[in-house]
């Protein structure tokens, strides 16, 4: 923190060009001088799905950007430079949450929680992630190696199956016929 005090009577700019010539320390001091100007900005926006935390590190990466690109030689002050970057990672922050493919992201349901809310939690009833837990203590490869055999026996059920009913249905006929025709047997039908 003393470090800090030797970049107090510097401006914006001569504090950028030493940052550039090598003196990292100014970046923490740039961080420090700047966190106020970021989170008096993540206070009036909101984002979906997240908290004033997560603008806040939007901002802080619109002020590294703003470091990193800044122009010593355009008309514009590193301090509205900055103002403009860390405006537009938080808005680009902002737009980017509200898209549709975020969606999931932003109404997950923890498998942890017991209701759909904190209020609602009754610590009488299961997690999610109890109430989908394998009763039988199986694992997954024991699962999938016994759908494989289900569907093995389910085939070879079909093909027998097949086979039987060809059988059973030659021996009806058969019936059928030593029944209607007593005498089929001894070869009177024979044409």
């Amino acid at each position: 923190m003393t470090e800090h005090f030797k970049y107090e009577d510097m401006t914006d700019e001569e504090l950028i060009d030493q940052l550039r010539e090598g003196d990292r320390p100014v970046m923490d001091y740039i961080c420090d001088k700047y966190k106020n100007l970021v989170r008096s900005k993540a206070k009036s926006m909101y984002i979906l799905g997240g908290d004033s935390e997560d603008l806040i590190q939007e901002g802080m990466i619109g002020l590294f950007k703003a470091v990193r690109d800044y122009d010593c030689g355009r008309d514009a002050s590193f301090y509205t430079f900055a103002d403009l970057c860390i405006s537009r990672q938080m808005y680009t922050a902002v737009q980017a949450s509200q898209r549709l493919k975020h969606t999931p992201l932003n109404t997950y349901v923890s498998l942890d929680s017991h209701g759909r809310t904190e209020e609602d939690r009754d610590p009488e009833t299961q997690t999610l992630a109890e109430l989908l837990a394998d009763k039988t203590g199986r694992n997954p490869e024991e699962l999938f190696l016994d759908k494989e055999r289900v569907a093995y026996l389910e085939k070879r059920i079909a093909t027998d199956t097949s086979t039987f009913l060809e059988i059973a249905t030659a021996a009806t006929i058969r019936k059928t016929a030593l029944t209607s025709f007593p005498f089929a047997h001894v070869g009177y039908l024979a044409l």
